[in-house]
């Protein structure tokens, strides 16, 4: 549907994405059962109105026979099949490992030959306290450290994006691809490797500080005899993966988490990562620069414990986020140097989803993330965490979308930019469940017909430009300071059961 010049309820329309399944190119780098997948798209397309695809793009699978050694064959072949369909692309520039974590139905490792290094060398890779390793991303500890054929991490990452730019060239150009999601960590998050399912972490435990690599304790005890301490280290009270708060002397009500010595850690840890995220968006930056595509970064959805004064499951993953500190802002901050869209999870939880003990806060977790990246002046997308089929799930989704509800008038104060839905299946396609969803997707487009022209609806793509300033550690103090969250309706204007 095109658009009239008085047709302001389309600027209401917030597009939808389905996000492939995990393997739907293999670890052998082939295209899983391409004629399904084209079936099943193209229903999405034509019966539910979809706007486009998310798709993860595993460095594990393209560079796996060696140093810049890309094979980009599958993938080539997948995003021909999506635009074929008309169909936009977002593309995960996926530099972790899958398999471990919720919903991992597949295993594809980081490449081999990186690994490698790890076997002589295994402080390249995130270590808890008691020693153990974490292969699913690297350290950002070696983030610019060269050690893998004479490259850094992050000229790892770069390269591989330089090299994704160069073969996808046609399809960017002809704006079948329009977002590049930099992986920034574990699961694609910024974030640090705190709750590993993999080395026995349950829900709703703490996690545990990921900072004793050879690297980043070295990079500690340096920050720390620079602000005239040398004696302060990592905490020693902070518990293991599945203990409560109240269990440990860190972060206890009243607990070390309040002293000095821990607020100097807290800052680093979480600094740290924002400060990485921002080297590799600032690559990111320079490759895309001047090409009509977005580029986001994902923040992990942590709300267990949210509700705890100490927010420790917040602060293992590395986001300082306390009723006195903001933990957001500063990471949407970083990102607005570079022009990007902050990625947001857990859309479809309400507080009610998880038992008392798990003190869970989603509904204020979303609003808190939301607000921050709003008052720093950049788009905000978001998926659910969990497989949602449900008219209680789409509902909160909606509400999430436009916290306000469908302005008659024009463009509604606070709207998403857009919504990643988890994931395609064949379960969604059951009769009940895929009537339903089609419900769903005509709310989040505000009763609008489909429409393939994000001008119409407001959101023109534009040339990337350069990133506008360097992030500094004052930048991060200032936006840390708390500041009021925009108000939410009690439930969304758009149910698909109302």
């Amino acid at each position: 549907m095109a658009a009239s010049d008085n047709d302001n309820s389309l600027l209401n329309y917030v597009p939808v994405y389905v996000m492939l399944p995990l393997g739907v190119v293999n670890e052998k780098n082939e295209l899983s059962d391409p004629e399904t997948l084209e079936a099943q798209l193209k229903r999405l397309k034509d019966e539910a109105g979809i706007d486009g695809v998310m798709v993860d793009v595993w460095w594990g699978i393209i560079e796996s026979d060696g140093p810049k050694q890309y094979n980009w064959t599958a993938y080539k072949k997948l995003f021909q099949i999506i635009a074929g369909l008309k169909l936009k692309i977002q593309a995960i520039m996926s530099f972790h490992k899958c398999g471990g974590n919720v919903g991992d139905v597949v295993t594809i490792p980081i490449p081999k030959w990186v690994r490698d290094v790890g076997d002589s060398n295994p402080d390249i890779f995130y270590t808890n306290r008691k020693g153990t390793r974490n292969d699913e991303y690297l350290s950002i500890g070696v983030d610019n450290v060269n050690l893998f054929d004479g490259r850094t991490a992050v000229q790892l990452y770069s390269d591989f994006m330089s090299s994704f730019k160069e073969n996808m060239s046609d399809l960017i150009q002809s704006g079948d691809i329009v977002d590049i999601e930099v992986g920034l960590g574990p699961a694609g998050e910024l974030r640090y490797p705190s709750y590993p399912q993999s080395q026995g972490w349950t829900f709703p435990g703490i996690g545990e500080f990921q900072c004793y690599d050879k690297y980043l304790k070295k990079d500690f005890k340096e920050a720390a005899a620079k602000a005239d301490h040398p004696e302060w280290d990592f905490p020693e009270d902070s518990g293991e993966y599945n203990d409560k708060p109240e269990e440990t002397g860190f972060f206890k009500k009243n607990g070390t988490y309040l002293s000095e010595e821990a607020k100097f850690f807290l800052t680093w840890y979480s600094n740290k990562l924002i400060f990485h995220g921002d080297k590799i968006l600032g690559e990111a930056n320079k490759i895309f620069v001047g090409l009509k595509l977005n580029i986001a970064a994902k923040v992990s959805g942590i709300h267990w414990l949210y509700n705890h004064h100490s927010h420790a499951a917040e602060l293992t993953a590395g986001y300082y986020n306390l009723s006195e500190r903001d933990g957001y802002r500063p990471i949407a901050r970083m990102i607005s140097k570079h022009y990007g869209i902050l990625n947001f999870t857990c859309l479809e939880m309400k507080d009610t989803d998880n038992a008392d003990e798990a003190l869970s806060a989603p509904q204020e977790l979303v609003q808190d993330v939301l607000s921050k990246a709003w008052k720093e002046d950049i788009d905000v997308a978001g998926e659910n965490a969990l497989e949602t089929y449900g008219a209680k799930g789409y509902n909160q989704i909606l509400l999430n979308a436009r916290p306000n509800g469908v302005n008659p008038n024009g463009k509604p104060k606070l709207k998403m930019y857009g919504f990643t839905y988890l994931r395609l299946s064949d379960t969604l396609f059951q009769d009940d469940k895929f009537e339903l969803f089609k419900k769903f997707v005509r709310k989040m487009h505000a009763d609008q017909d489909y429409c393939g022209d994000a001008e119409s609806y407001g959101q023109e793509i534009v040339p990337m430009e350069t990133q506008n300033s360097q992030l500094t550690e004052e930048d991060i103090a200032d936006a840390a300071q708390q500041s009021e969250d925009f108000k939410w309706d009690s439930e969304t204007d758009m149910k698909v059961d109302g």
